[in-house]
């Protein structure tokens, strides 16, 4: 029996493994190739399905004769074995999840051995190989009890030549997988550590003499009018072949034989391929009886004057990174999955995609070639956890990437992935991985990848910090990489290419030398974390302002949770970190996406859609109908791609709808241009007008019609119609703790010494079913998730409003309490100080004035304003704001301000870790009903309504865990913290932040219904 010697070996990677080639799959004839499918091949056996499975707790407790014994259960494969009953699931984003002893794991490492058996008519002449496109974290293989080889790098394709070991007829498959190897060092991604083979595995019939590589290049000329194809080729002995280029509808555009390796032509016009018009030429290469077809796009990215250019353009990566992630598979995605996911991005105006933080399966790329994204490809490499290696935060972050030791385990997660997708269109940058510090090892990867690969650009975020007292001279590193800057340093890196001066190098801040000239990406931006991000306009803003910056990649595309199952009243359960009683894990923070685990859209996703429209519409003069728009496209023109439709909004009502006539769309890419609309009610005073954007024609993912952004320019106002009552003289009656105001129509009680009523009955109704007080506190937001504790520090979510004296008077037939107060809590000194004066009419209506000063030297507050304990049977909502979507101050690019009806539950945006949610931004006009009602009016508010209160959206870990609270909770804020993406990224910036002083005014009016 083979030892198992090699998966603690950093000197020993791959035993028994092909050389690296391109990913392709033979076929045995034209037609079956141009398919592009590879299961219609007669050359492709697909091993996925029901293998047999035992599993160990230990590679120790293999028996002697493991490959002898009978299996114990089943295992589908491709499957992850966390997601079927066995060891557990385990989240964890920096710490390494065993004992740091490189190249050693633990001993107690566990283990799954896999069975297949397969049937197979072998035939002379031909030759056999065993593929497996991922792993984790490694395999020995043996097939008819002999021993195969061995392979790790989990997320790449390791092939092995089975020819001496298949036979005619039955054979069995062995494969033992472990837990964890010498490479989970360089696998410590910010994701559910899971195990097994979770990608497919088949095995291939090959020719004797055949195809083993080939390389396509697409040079363009400096015109961009022509295209020469040269197509490289490696054969095994001596073999011919012979090269066809056709067109996306299979017309012969070229062909002849490859001479000393290799195939050019040229092409005149070419067609070619960008995110936004994905065309694709076919490649036909036939050796001997074997058949390969491949896509091939045309196009061109370099570097020119500090600005990324492809086709000519200076484009704008508008990117999500994006993990293998599935609620109930885990890591084993599908084509279906795939799909999913590239669907829901298309819908929602993403073109870039960063494969974080390990190449994606191969026919994930080429699904990206067709349909049009642009790809990060990055190597199978993250060793963040060495920072904790030593307590804390003090490791060296360059241990492993700057020991030349380490150089071989580096380079063969780079070649890997560079030589398997070199030949993929949507590839135009490379990856050097993730976290992983920097020095040699590293540099002479991105060395390598710039030589072997000259037609793509090389990324790695940590060049930027280099060892200390080593420098580099950046000469193959194309791009300046960044994570979480704030706008503030990404305009300082600006302005130090204009003025040469250096920025101060200190910490997130710093530009290693020889970095400056380069473009600037950045490849997380924006932590999509819960309720959040809020500041994607104002870095779009920033990346359009400067032509250097050529994008960024929101982290990340989707929630990371396992589905399990649902409570007894129906709700869904997704687990996250520390869920599965695991240790270490870094709890919700997997739950960091624009999508929830389904593939639902958070508001975060709306919201970046809406930030990347590709028309952006800007008013010249509204009254005469004189705009400017701005095609955000790279390539397209408005007038060949869109039709935008218009709606005029008054008070609160759609009142007119037209067309922009197509001719003014004339727009080409970049391009600015005025146009004026014959559009009359424009003139009409406090008039909008509502711009939508919609697709013209459609593909296999997004249909035609598909809106792809909206805008609203113009200051709609609306003005409510107010109920009428009056009942009369009021009553005023004082006490030691209690005023009350009082009238044929309303009864109000006042408690004085806190600041609040107690009562509120209108009309014979109660409308609190509990006090209506100051608030101050809102649930932490995940991107809260670094000021929270501050914020508790402060009391903030404890505190105790407190009057000192109330003065009580009557202004012609209002009444007029006037209360000097503070808000304290438990041994803290008060936190606001001021005045609130409520005016209360004979209508009931309640007009409240607050003037009032946050005490300096604490931290900003989450929120000011009033919550109210509504009867939960007052649930029906209507409000003129921002909506239909929850909105902030930061974050309201999706929402338009319009007259808006819903409830409480509609209103609840139903985070996985509960949190605030479901507010509305720049309000002047509320209204909570049902069996009474209670209208806010005011200048300028925020308002939620909820099922649920604040405390208990703070206390509950799940979304399925919250218990509504009987009442409908009403939220009125005069100022509101926004949203931010400080969970990893920037603190909140001071624009957004609540502020010192408080002038608040609104008025609160009852209403009988019914």
């Amino acid at each position: 029996m083979q030892p198992l010697i090699y998966h603690e070996n950093i000197e020993t990677l791959h035993v028994g493994t092909l050389p690296n080639h391109a990913y392709f799959i033979p076929h045995s004839s034209r037609e079956s190739a141009l398919s592009l499918r590879r299961e219609n091949s007669d050359r492709f056996l697909l091993l996925n399905g029901e293998w047999d499975f035992t599993f160990y707790n230990s590679v120790l407790d293999l028996p002697q004769n493991f490959l002898e014994l009978p299996a114990t259960d089943k295992m589908p494969v491709p499957a992850v074995w966390q997601c079927h009953g066995y060891d557990r699931h385990q989240y964890t984003n920096v710490l390494y999840p065993f004992a740091f002893d490189p190249p050693h794991v633990p001993v107690e490492n566990p283990c799954g051995l896999y069975a297949r058996r397969f049937e197979y008519q072998k035939q002379p002449g031909k030759r056999q190989t065993l593929c497996f496109e991922g792993v984790d974290s490694c395999e020995y293989v043996w097939l008819n009890g002999s021993f195969v080889g061995y392979s790790q790098v989990s997320h790449s394709t390791s092939e092995f030549d089975i020819t001496d070991y298949v036979v005619d007829g039955s054979n069995v498959l062995h494969v033992l997988v472990l837990k964890w190897c010498d490479g989970s060092y360089w696998e410590d991604q910010d994701k559910f550590r899971t195990t097994g083979i979770f990608r497919d595995v088949y095995v291939l019939t090959r020719e004797e003499a055949c195809l083993n590589d080939y390389t396509v290049q697409t040079l363009l000329d400096a015109n961009l009018q022509k295209a020469e194809i040269s197509v490289s080729v490696q054969t095994s002995a001596e073999a011919t072949v012979l090269c066809q280029l056709l067109d996306a509808e299979n017309n012969l555009i070229a062909q002849g034989q490859a001479q000393d390796g290799r195939f050019c032509c040229t092409l005149n016009q070419p067609r070619l391929w960008s995110a936004e018009t994905p065309y694709l030429y076919k490649l036909i290469l036939q050796c001997g009886e074997e058949w390969i077809a491949d896509e091939v796009g045309v196009r061109d990215i370099h570097v020119e004057n500090g600005v990324v250019i492809l086709n000519g353009q200076n484009i704008k990566f508008r990117g999500v990174n994006r993990h293998d992630s599935d609620p109930l598979m885990g890591p084993a995605v599908g084509e279906k999955e795939m799909l999913r996911d590239l669907q829901v991005m298309k819908l929602h105006n993403v073109n870039a995609i960063r494969t974080s933080h390990y190449p994606n399966a191969p026919e994930f790329l080429h699904l990206c070639d067709r349909f049009g994204f642009y790809i990060i490809d990055e190597t199978d490499n993250e060793c963040h956890g060495v920072l904790h290696v030593d307590g804390g935060w003090k490791g060296d972050y360059n241990r492993f990437a700057n020991d030349p030791a380490y150089a071989g385990v580096f380079m063969d997660r780079a070649q890997r992935c560079v030589i398997r997708d070199k030949n993929r269109p949507s590839v135009v940058i490379w990856s050097m991985g993730n976290e992983s510090g920097h020095g040699v090892c590293i540099d002479r990867c991105i060395e390598w990848t710039k030589k072997y690969d000259p037609t793509r650009l090389t990324h790695y975020e940590r060049a930027s910090f280099p060892p200390e007292g080593m420098s580099f001279n950046h000469e193959y590193l194309d791009l300046y990489s960044r994570m979480y800057p704030s706008i503030q340093a990404i305009d300082q890196y600006f302005e130090q290419q204009k003025t040469g001066v250096p920025v101060e190098n200190t910490g997130r801040h710093y530009v290693a030398p020889g970095i400056v000239h380069k473009p600037y990406v950045l490849c997380e931006y924006c932590h999509a974390m819960g309720n959040g991000p809020g500041d994607l306009e104002d870095y779009f803003q920033c990346i359009e302002r400067h032509p250097g910056h050529c994008g960024a990649f929101v982290w990340e595309w989707c929630d990371h949770a396992f589905y399990m199952g649902t409570t007894t009243d129906g709700r869904k359960k997704y687990f996250y970190g520390g869920d599965y009683g695991e240790f270490p894990h870094d709890g919700n923070f997997c739950m960091d996406g624009l999508v929830y685990p389904d593939r639902t859209p958070h508001t975060g996703l709306i919201e970046f859609k809406n930030v990347m429209r590709p028309a952006r519409i800007s008013a010249i003069d509204l009254p005469t109908g004189r705009f400017e728009i701005w095609n955000l496209y790279d390539f397209n023109n408005l007038a060949d791609t869109v039709d935008i439709r218009y709606t005029l909004r008054r008070n609160g009502q759609d009142v007119a709808f037209g067309t922009v006539p197509q001719a003014l769309l004339n727009v080409p890419a970049h391009a600015h241009v005025e146009i004026t609309l014959d559009e009359p009610g424009l003139a009409v005073p406090d008039t909008a007008i509502y711009f939508e954007t919609f697709l013209r024609k459609g593909n296999a993912l997004v249909p035609a019609g598909h809106c792809v952004g909206t805008e609203q320019v113009g200051n709609q106002v609306y003005t409510p119609v107010l109920p009428v009552a009056n009942g009369g003289s009021i009553r005023v009656s004082e006490e030691t703790r209690y005023i009350v105001v009082q009238n044929d129509q309303f009864r109000y009680l006042y408690n004085k010494q806190h600041v609040r009523f107690d009562k509120l009955v209108f009309g014979g109704f109660a409308l609190l079913e509990k006090p209506l007080t100051f608030n101050l506190w809102r649930a932490p937001t995940d991107n809260d998730r670094n000021i929270r504790n501050q914020w508790s520090d402060f009391a903030y979510d404890r505190v105790i409003p407190r009057g000192y004296e109330t003065a009580v008077s009557m202004d012609n037939d209002v009444c007029v309490l006037s209360t000097k107060f503070a808000i304290g809590a438990l041994f803290v000194r008060n936190l606001v100080e001021g005045t609130v004066t409520w005016r209360i009419a004979p209508s009931g209506a309640i007009t409240v004035d607050v003037q009032a000063g946050v005490r300096e030297g604490m931290p900003f507050l989450p929120r000011f304003g009033l919550r109210l304990f509504l009867p939960e049977c007052m649930n029906q909502v209507e409000y003129f704001g921002y909506g239909p979507y929850e909105s902030y101050i930061d974050k309201h690019q999706a929402s338009s301000r319009h007259l808006y009806r819903s409830d409480i539950y509609r209103m609840h945006e139903n985070y996985l870790k509960p949190q605030e949610n479901g507010s509305h931004y720049d309000c002047t006009y509320a209204k909570a009903s049902g069996a009474a009602g209670l209208t806010v009016t005011g200048e300028h508010f925020s308002f939620s309504a909820s099922p649920y209160t604040q405390e208990e959206l703070t206390a509950k870990a799940h979304s399925y865990e919250l218990e509504p609270c009987g009442c409908t909770v009403l939220c009125i804020d005069a100022m509101l913290a926004g949203i931010g993406s400080n969970s990893c990224g920037p603190e909140l910036d001071q624009k957004y932040r609540t502020g010192t002083k408080i002038d608040f005014r609104c008025t609160l009016t009852p209403e009988n219904i019914g």
